[in-house]
């Protein structure tokens, strides 16, 4: 037996959303054997976008019966099925959520008509419902309301049915997985965490912290090392006792304070972090007529004016700037071979190889490359997003060196280094943090760029 389901949403944050209407179709196989639909109250807003995609507004929900009302419904008719929807493991996580609660566990076996229609339909354009089943000629009256998606779904899977003879995929592709299902010794860890930006530590029976990590939403993001299969995940789902977190507001904030504190935590389990993110870097070799390129894992005796996770992406750069800046590739440790480089013999080098092209010329390009490299200004802070309504974050650069990041309410909190001084949270500098601020300057990811005097 299969249920084959829609379910409209409030949307909002991960895990905090509400239904505001179901549709089931109980299903033998071969027809509707039960149905039921309802709209539900939420009990909390629906987002704005959702109500006009919807169409389902609060004001239409407001006599509508409560999930709890209509939760021994959907248990009855689910009940023995295999639960179907499409993209089911939204569908699936959104009703074991309501249930959990309520205090109790929905455990269903599922299966995602996404991934079957793709096994089965591989020619198809596309995959979202609504373009699938309009390829396929199936018609589609009232697309994102539970009834008219849901009605569709069983057209839909009745097609696959016809295609899958033996039975054999759509067998295989029962899952009997529980995208959100926690063992309940994880439930207390879970249910007290936020799905905000933050920081995030796993600790273990000893209050070790044997893994930190960042993100958007720091609920989602645990929820998913305790539901996963890595190795990662396993160690994680054997040892944690507790999860505690700091909230930060803005990204690049929590992509600083990550770094910083698993270089200074050392936790087991974030063994790629624990020295440096960027491990290899490029520097300048001035001592010599024609400046050179090096590319090399990062020594502490060394200064390295740009830092990559690996040498592919560093010897990348080096390409790229034979071709923005005219580097000559033989004055770079990627070139070992005597003569001119490839590149003069295609007319893309001026000659630094030949000494054709003159010292004074190349250290201009050097420079001009160089100064890609600096921050716009020497001191300056970066403001963005805060914890909380009201509040901004900032990170404060002075003398071209990061010294921390800190929040604040009110502009004029922060007008003069004494100021900022006082609300910051120190933090060193490092390689690491130089890339990650430039890459966030960059991509204009800020809410303002504030140059001091």
């Amino acid at each position: 037996m299969y249920a084959i389901l829609d379910i409209e949403t409030t949307g909002g944050k991960y895990d905090e959303e509400g239904i505001t209407e179901i549709a089931i179709y109980r299903h033998d196989g071969e027809t509707i054997t039960d149905q039921f639909s309802s709209l539900v109250n939420p009990q909390i807003e629906i987002q704005p976008f959702v109500q006009k995609l919807t169409g389902i507004s609060g004001k239409m929900l407001q006599n509508a019966p409560k999930f709890y009302e209509i939760a021994k419904r959907v248990v009855q008719i689910t009940e023995d099925c295999v639960i179907v929807a499409h993209n089911a493991a939204f569908d699936y996580r959104i009703l074991q959520t309501e249930f959990r609660r309520l205090g109790f566990t929905f455990e269903r076996k599922s299966l995602c008509t996404v991934s079957l229609s793709q096994l089965l339909l591989p020619d198809q354009p596309a995959y979202s419902l609504g373009k699938l089943v309009r390829n396929l000629g199936i018609p589609f009256s009232d697309q994102h309301r539970a009834q008219g998606d849901a009605k569709v779904t069983v057209k839909l899977f009745e097609l696959l049915l016809e295609k899958d003879l033996h039975k054999n995929i759509l067998k295989a592709h029962i899952s009997s997985e529980h995208p959100n299902k926690v063992p309940p010794k994880f439930l207390e860890v879970i249910d007290g965490l936020p799905s905000e930006m933050g920081v995030y530590y796993i600790h273990n029976s000893k209050n070790e912290i044997i893994y930190i990590g960042k993100s958007n939403n720091i609920k989602k993001r645990i929820l998913n090392h305790l539901t996963g299969k890595s190795k990662k995940a396993r160690v994680i789902q054997n040892e944690i006792h507790k999860a505690t977190f700091a909230l930060t507001g803005g990204e690049l904030v929590s992509l600083l304070k990550e770094q910083n504190e698993i270089k200074t935590n050392a936790p087991k389990l974030n063994k790629a972090m624990k020295y440096r993110i960027f491990p290899m870097g490029i520097r300048l070799d001035d001592s010599v007529e024609y400046p050179e390129l090096i590319v090399e894992q990062i020594k502490k005796e060394h200064t390295y004016f740009s830092v990559y996770k690996n040498s592919k992406s560093a010897k990348s750069a080096i390409f790229n700037w034979t071709e923005n800046y005219g580097i000559c590739l033989k004055k770079t440790s990627l070139s070992n071979k005597t003569g001119t480089c490839f590149l003069h013999e295609v007319n893309k080098c001026d000659g630094a190889c030949t000494g054709k092209e003159t010292p004074d010329s190349y250290r201009k390009k050097i420079k001009l490359l160089l100064a890609d490299f600096e921050y716009p200004f020497s001191d300056f802070i970066i403001t963005s997003k805060g914890r909380k309504l009201g509040e901004s974050s900032f990170i404060y650069i002075k003398g071209n060196v990061f010294l921390g990041y800190g929040y604040y309410e009110l502009n004029h909190q922060i007008k003069n280094d004494k100021q900022i001084m006082s609300r910051l949270i120190s933090m060193e500098d490092n390689p690491d943090v130089q890339k990650l601020i430039r890459s966030f300057l960059s991509r204009k990811k800020y809410n303002k760029l504030i140059p001091l005097e």
